[in-house]
């Protein structure tokens, strides 16, 4: 079922798309997706600050048509209230199409019949190992990482805990859904899900050096990791 946002370039639109997005890292799935690309087509300008939600993952769709572009296809979105979406301003190039135009660019530059210099060899070692790299990287496993997140005490404002997590962008790592859970006496933890891959992200990194120092420890007390799953 397609999900419908209405009139999101006004505040209103803004403010609950910003809601919607405040436990989610996509518009819809696990991945960036058409979806996405069509939300983000419909924004004419970059939202506000003050839309944390909206901002943090209107960066990050803009960050990933500039590196990679997104191939999932969604699950259908609808924008009403704004100018209609082309197909043109949701395609994003071909990432496999582009490097094998450019091997067939290197390729027209080899004398098929000469003496391979040094410089060629360094450079056909170099193009291996960078192949050899990028196919090591597609293969890393990924993970799915449930952690709690606990505050000071009963005074600790839990939504700018979330916040203050969220803000963490490391590249393998993704966000997910969170609830608030009580712990007692009036406090409560954050329970928050994250995707990583394994090959870019150490949990134990990520709360040693990201989410316990400054300026996230100001709300954060500590974090624990409750469940830890190969996906």
């Amino acid at each position: 079922m397609a999900v419908t946002f209405h009139d999101i370039n006004s505040a209103v639109g803004l403010k609950k798309l910003d809601d919607y997005l405040l436990a989610r890292s996509y518009i819809t799935g696990y991945e960036a997706s058409k979806d996405d690309l069509i939300v983000h087509a419909a924004l004419s300008k970059p939202p506000p600050s003050e839309f944390v939600n909206v901002s943090r993952w209107y960066n990050h769709i803009t960050a990933l048509l500039r590196i990679s572009g997104v191939s999932g296809q969604g699950c259908g979105v609808v924008v009403e209230g704004s100018a209609p979406i082309t197909e043109e301003a949701v395609a994003t190039p071909p990432v496999a199409d582009t490097k094998a135009s450019a091997a067939e660019d290197d390729d027209d530059d080899v004398d098929l019949f000469g003496e391979e210099t040094e410089e060629e060899k360094k450079a056909a070692e170099e193009r291996a190992a960078s192949i050899k790299a990028s196919t090591k990287k597609k293969e890393s496993g990924k993970s799915s990482v449930l952690l709690d997140v606990k505050p000071w005490d009963d005074e600790t404002d839990m939504k700018k805990l979330e916040e203050a997590v969220r803000s963490v962008h490391i590249e393998g790592l993704h966000w997910g859904a969170s609830k608030l859970v009580a712990v007692g006496y009036g406090i409560k933890k954050l329970q928050i899900m994250l995707t990583i891959v394994d090959d870019l992200v150490s949990v134990d990194t990520l709360i040693e050096e990201q989410l316990t120092v400054e300026p996230i420890n100001e709300y954060v007390q500590s974090c624990d990791i409750v469940a830890f799953n190969k996906i």
